[in-house]
């Protein structure tokens, strides 16, 4: 407090100094800039290419078939066939190692030396746990819940999985539980703990992957679309994966994956009638990337099936898709931000792909202000300041200046 009061009686005496003598002066603040909002209107979530999980939907309510959707979305390509199994990484489990609850028939394999034990049952047993230990081994311990101790039960010179029982359910950081099927494997990718990879069939993993990338309500041919890109995106990730100790992750960066608790008896159908299909494009798993709306039209990628073409299915009435188009603000100081040339003067919108209405997604964004110049990507400038997609304007218009007053 003496410091605060001090510091306030050095900055009158300052300011008392520069005045003339017996004069009072009284000095206006001066007021704070406006930072103006500016509205930007858009078309689509997501980046347009492959399938449009909307139009799925609008095209099976228009009376088409898995089969004909497929075809729209991923022109040129054919129906092929996977089976196997697939590694999926458990990114939310960031424990040292990989903690389970104990049931009855859970066994422990060691990997290395291929070998599997029944683990033992006892009331006081009530989870279990593959932990590090030196350098390329593991121990396995068990929990003693009326002592509150963990014991140790075996020590292993590789790494380990847990298998046996059809659901397994696994100890998150916070104390919660998650389920899965198939095993749940520890594994030395890097860093100073082991990850958790849930091993498990390929029809099963979809399970947990189509009820959490559609809505389960929606017609049963777009929910088999859907289970037969998730199948052919899992398909193509899992053949360029061989040297990794997991194919996919289980969050939007690869498919969202929720394990058992996420199936739901739609989606487990839809999966069903399409057991085993994928599309391939010259006898090969296409990456069979799909995103939540187009907005009306699909965008070109860099391989012959990502085409850029008008989609009506996206606004099919009683689609009720909210994406269609959309609405949002910005302020002038996070233009200038997400721009980064200084203090902004401009932003225009010099080019578009040409399809679809106000002449399609953003390709090429100039934005000026005191630091200079610079040129963005439509993908840059959607990503820069969160937009749902790169279909963009600014309320109807392409260029858009910034007051400096």
């Amino acid at each position: 407090m003496r410091r605060g009061i001090g510091r306030q009686a050095l900055v009158l005496a300052l300011v008392a100094a520069t005045l003339p003598s017996g004069l009072a002066v009284a000095r206006d603040i001066d007021p704070p800039e406006r930072d103006a909002t500016h509205t930007i209107t858009g078309r689509g979530f997501g980046h347009g290419r492959g399938m449009s999980q909307y139009g799925a939907q609008g095209a099976a309510l228009a009376g088409k078939n898995v089969r004909q959707i497929l075809d729209f979305y991923y022109p040129g390509t054919a129906v092929g066939k996977a089976t196997g199994s697939i590694r999926i990484r458990l990114t939310g489990d960031t424990t040292d190692g990989v903690r389970v609850v104990a049931a009855t028939g859970l066994k422990l394999r060691d990997l290395k030396a291929n070998k599997v034990y029944s683990l033992p049952v006892a009331s006081n047993r009530n989870q279990w746990s593959i932990d590090p230990r030196g350098e390329h081994g593991t121990q396995v311990r068990s929990f003693d819940s009326k002592k509150r101790v963990w014991s140790l039960w075996r020590t292993l010179s590789g790494m380990a999985q847990f298998e046996g029982p059809a659901v397994i359910a696994l100890i998150m950081p916070s104390g919660s539980q998650a389920k899965y099927r198939g095993v749940l494997r520890a594994v030395d990718v890097g860093g100073a703990h082991l990850d958790t990879i849930n091993a498990l069939s390929l029809e099963t993993y979809l399970r947990g992957v189509v009820p959490r990338e559609a809505i389960t309500s929606w017609r049963p041919a777009a929910l088999q679309a859907q289970a037969v890109a998730a199948r052919t995106y899992a398909a193509y990730h899992r053949k360029r994966s061989t040297k990794r100790a997991y194919d996919l992750c289980d969050t939007i960066a690869c498919q969202v994956y929720g394990g058992y608790s996420s199936e739901k008896a739609s989606t487990n159908a839809a999966i069903a009638a399409t057991t085993g299909q994928i599309r391939l494009y010259r006898n090969t798993p296409i990456i069979a990337e799909f995103s939540s709306s187009n907005g009306g039209a699909t965008t070109a990628g860099t391989v012959a099936y990502q085409v850029a073409k008008l989609d009506s299915w996206d606004a099919y009435p009683g689609n009720k898709n909210p994406n269609v188009s959309w609405t949002t603000t910005r302020t002038s100081s996070q233009l200038q931000k997400a721009l980064g040339v200084g203090k902004l003067k401009r932003v225009s919108i010099s080019r578009r792909t040409g399809i679809g209405p106000g002449g399609g997604r953003v390709t090429r964004v100039v934005a000026t202000g005191a630091a200079g110049t610079r040129a963005f990507t439509g993908d840059q400038v959607r990503a820069n300041l969160h937009l749902k997609s790169a279909w963009f304007t600014f309320a109807g218009v392409d260029t858009l200046d910034i007051p400096t007053d």
